[in-house]
């Protein structure tokens, strides 16, 4: 029994420093971000699907918000059919990148 403890005590630390070592690449994400750009880079841009949404422009939020809304949207969370789709397409390494990439910008 102790022995399976230890296992299962290794194994949650190895996946925490997993977690711990996505670290976003804003050159990288210069092509994920292109499904991104159709809406939130067009300055006062109105989504109307389900219904009518006035599209956030997300360029120099902080990248952690980036990221947890990503992942509320990947986890159903936050309700967006659209934004559930592109997040739940994007790997914890994607999700840093683009939060990188728009961190940065303005």
């Amino acid at each position: 029994m102790k022995k399976i403890l230890v296992l299962l005590a290794l194994a949650g630390v190895a996946n925490l420093s997993a977690a711990a070592e996505v670290v976003g690449n804003a050159t990288n994400a210069k092509t994920k971000v292109e499904m991104c750009i159709g809406c939130h880079g067009i300055p006062g841009y109105k989504a109307t699907f389900p219904e009518l949404y006035q599209v956030p422009m997300i360029g120099g939020q902080s990248a952690k918000y980036i990221e947890n809304a990503l992942q509320a949207y990947k986890k159903g969370d936050r309700k967006h059919p659209t934004m559930r789709g592109i997040a739940a397409s994007l790997s914890e390494q994607d999700i840093a990148d683009v939060a990188a990439y728009y961190s940065q910008q303005k």
